[in-house]
């Protein structure tokens, strides 16, 4: 299933779900009674389905989880293709992330099933559904047998329906950042439910940075030998990493691919050491090459569909920086040292920015930004994105300068970002 069924099933199928299952809730509720509710949680399921570089946003709440219950009681639901993050990442064990299949609506339901056994023998008592008003996963979060639920309620807001199967149930507040509020969802669950609408707390602090990416020695040699087929030598030169989404699933997130090519072609002629490195996955391969070719040089080489996550990551070890969309790279970017230069448009980074001291993110900041939120399923009306077109080359081209100066003085200084 692609992201655009996924979501028409979710507004079609979901809202006569949610309340089924809710009714269903209410019912088994008045003849069982609710359970004790006097013991905090014990074993914690994250529900977070997809987008991996929101997965890396979520590592301080996976470990306030931990720090209180103990990795080995952390569990996560994802969708298969965006596990490969979580395995990096090393946050809880292998053995307690399930995974969804994406091949289609029989094997997702095959799949819920094999999730409700699983999780129910597991003993899970507390699911935290970390996606924006989805419905399949509030859907999940009942199926898991957890007795305590956290996640977003509309209230009395025009927010999408998704039924009353939360026993947390959290406001939603657009004015904090993804990870402050995932982790602010991690802390509820210690929270009394009555205080509705939750949380009427200040955060406790942490913030903590992700988790440090070490490369294993295999794949650094894979990565430093598909460089060398290409003549690039990490020692002696500055890998300056593309990554245009050329195939992105919110083609409003692109900035126009003539401006990368534009981008790539002044960088070589500033930086006699600079080489370009465009990556992306096997089907923005095509799209890639001819980047390359338009930038018209032997220092523009393309490594897209060539390497698995790790390598990729392993990549960014061994690089400057990097200019992405607003996407999952520039997430990945932050498990590692390399400066991150990232592009804003129809989002704001003041709720997706990218962690980490190495991170900038540049954006034009447009009225009508961010028109893609939690409130329309990232469904915009808009036909033209202008808030990408509207980020200069030049203006990039001096953020990765910045970068590259910042790479060989040990970081940004303070102020600077």
């Amino acid at each position: 299933m692609n992201a655009r069924m996924i979501r028409w099933l979710d507004a079609c199928a979901g809202v006569p779900v949610c309340a089924l299952v809710s009714l269903a809730s209410r019912i088994s509720g008045f003849f069982r009674g609710r359970g004790s509710a006097t013991d905090g949680p014990r074993r914690i399921l994250f529900i977070k389905l997809i987008e991996q570089g929101a997965t890396v946003l979520a590592a301080d709440a996976i470990q306030r989880a931990a720090d209180r219950v103990g990795r080995e009681n952390i569990f996560f639901c994802v969708f298969a293709e965006n596990r490969p993050i979580l395995d990096i990442m090393d946050a809880l064990p292998a053995e307690n992330v399930f995974s969804f299949r994406n091949d289609g609506l029989w094997a997702f339901l095959l799949d819920t099933w094999r999730f409700m056994r699983f999780m129910r023998a597991q003993k899970i008592d507390t699911a935290i559904d970390l996606e924006f008003f989805s419905r399949g996963s509030a859907v999940l979060a009942r199926l898991s047998g957890a007795r305590i639920r956290v996640g977003l309620h509309r209230f009395t807001s025009e927010n999408p329906y998704r039924g009353h199967l939360m026993t947390h149930r959290v406001q939603y507040n657009p004015y904090l950042h993804t990870a402050e509020f995932y982790s602010l969802l991690t802390e509820c669950a210690w929270m009394d439910p009555g205080d509705t609408p939750m949380p009427k707390t200040v955060l406790p602090p942490s913030r903590r940075p992700p988790p440090r990416f070490e490369p294993d020695r295999a794949s650094l040699d894979r990565v430093l030998a598909l460089l060398a087929e290409r003549g690039i030598h990490p020692d002696g030169q500055h890998i300056v990493i593309l990554n245009p989404n050329a195939g992105d699933l919110i083609p409003l997130r692109k900035w126009p691919l003539d401006r990368f090519e534009a981008l790539g072609r002044k960088i070589i002629a500033d930086d006699p050491r600079a080489v370009i490195v465009v990556t992306g996955t096997a089907g923005e391969s095509d799209a890639a090459e001819a980047l390359c070719k338009g930038i018209a040089s032997p220092r523009a080489v393309s490594l897209a569909g060539k390497t698995s996550l790790r390598e990729l990551l392993v990549l960014y070890v061994l690089s400057s920086v990097i200019v992405t969309n607003d996407s999952g790279p520039g997430h990945f970017a932050a498990l590692t040292d390399i400066a991150g230069v990232v592009l804003f448009g129809p989002e704001t980074p003041l709720r997706y920015g990218p962690l980490g001291p190495n991170a900038r993110a540049l954006s034009a900041g447009l009225a009508c930004s961010p028109c893609v939120n939690p409130f329309n399923h990232r469904f915009s009306p808009c036909t033209h994105a202008r808030c990408m077109e509207a980020i200069a080359v030049d203006e990039v081209l001096k953020a990765v300068q910045d970068a590259c100066r910042m790479k060989e003085n040990g970081g940004y200084p303070p102020g600077e970002k």
